[in-house]
């Protein structure tokens, strides 16, 4: 089978949607399928993978749910894409964010064989624009063979501006990774408790509240570390070395990017992991990321959230915005070891049901399902 997988936003710069294709691709490739990833790419071409195809290196920053999506709105690839679209000739073109400019858009309308949409985005609030574009977009939507959402509140939300089919078919997790072999950080295992963020310092992802919880954490623990792993610079994290330095915390480790080979290790590390989000979380990979380590969770009891953990199984979910809140759930799971032994097993269990080729296999299937509907009603039109 040959597929395309089309991303609008940069790759292969961190985020949820690359991570997807980038697995999808691993996983299609190695059953022997010819997969052909098309994206706006700003590196060189020779560090890109050879099945990269790159649309435009015109790439901008645009605001959206907390977050900066790096896209491409250039017009100029408008005909370049159609050329490669018809040369390629597909047998299925996967679209991801399809109503997201320009490229996805732009490939929506070119794309003359079987079509998958899969919506990865969730905002919490009702949407003015989406509203107002809806009728323009419809016929736009219409034209995609299956509608693939990551969660229910995913679907919920797309269903509600354009009705129609969906299937939830959810992100995965690279299992893999994250089993015995992985050893934990040698210098943090020194006896302390070790909470864990994983993520950017975005306002969407609410470590702030974190932060100002972890004093009362060292109420109860004065031993207690803070370790904070993600794709952010000096910038992002002057404000909070400036909290901990007024609040004297010394035990908050501002970590940053770390290699993915090593990202494994800091979850084996933790005792306990906090995602303190606010909202515009579809899914929750950093969530099934932890479960897959085997450890308990604090999280924000919020849609996306909800349908990867469930409260009081898998970890703790907790009101937004509530650094109180935060602070208790935390305290509880590490005063009460078995409990969060318990929860750390459940959450593996858990984890097991998302592994990357399971989830791959759903969407090959879907795949199929819909090339041998298109070749019944060929030889039906005969």
């Amino acid at each position: 089978m040959k597929i395309a997988q089309i991303t609008p936003y940069e790759y292969p710069y961190p985020g949820g949607v690359t991570e997807h294709v980038f697995h999808l691709d691993r996983c299609f490739r190695a059953w022997g399928h010819d997969v052909k990833i098309i994206a706006p790419v700003s590196g060189e071409e020779e560090d890109l993978p050879e099945n990269v195809i790159r649309i435009s290196d015109s790439i901008v920053g645009i605001p959206f749910g907390g977050s900066i999506s790096r896209v491409t709105l250039s017009p100029k690839i408008y005909w370049p894409l159609k050329h490669l679209l018809r040369r390629e000739q597909f047998d299925v073109v996967h679209l991801h964010e399809p109503l997201t400019p320009a490229l996805a858009i732009f490939a929506l309308r070119h794309s003359k064989t079987v079509t998958v949409g899969t919506f990865h985005a969730y905002r919490e609030k009702r949407s003015i624009s989406l509203e107002t574009l809806a009728s323009l977009f419809q016929p736009l939507v219409d034209k995609l063979d299956a509608r693939i959402c990551v969660s229910e509140p995913v679907l919920e939300l797309n269903n509600r501006y354009f009705p129609g089919d969906y299937r939830v078919i959810p992100n995965g997790i690279d299992l893999a990774r994250f089993g015995p072999q992985v050893q934990p950080i040698e210098r943090f295992k020194d006896g302390r408790p070790n909470i864990l963020f994983v993520g950017r310092l975005e306002e969407r992802k609410g470590f702030r509240y974190l932060m100002r919880a972890f004093p009362y954490i060292v109420e109860a623990f004065p031993d207690a570390r803070l370790m904070v792993v993600g794709a952010f610079g000096k910038e992002d994290k002057e404000p909070f070395v400036r909290y901990a330095r007024m609040h004297n915390l010394h035990g908050v480790r501002f970590i940053g990017r770390v290699p993915t080979d090593d990202l494994a290790s800091y979850y084996k590390t933790c005792d306990v992991f906090c995602a303190p989000s606010t909202g515009f979380e579809s899914f929750g990979i950093v969530l099934l990321e932890a479960m897959a380590a085997g450890k308990p969770i604090v999280a924000t009891n919020i849609a996306g959230y909800r349908s990867v953990v469930a409260d009081g199984r898998e970890g703790l979910l907790v009101e937004p915005q509530n650094e109180q809140a935060l602070a208790k759930a935390i305290i509880r799971l590490l005063q009460d070891q078995e409990l969060a032994r318990a929860m750390g097993a459940d959450g593996r269990r858990r984890a097991e049901l998302y592994d990357w080729p399971i989830i791959a296999r759903r969407i090959l299937d879907l795949y199929e399902e819909l090339l041998r509907k298109k070749e019944t009603a060929q030889i039906n039109a005969q």
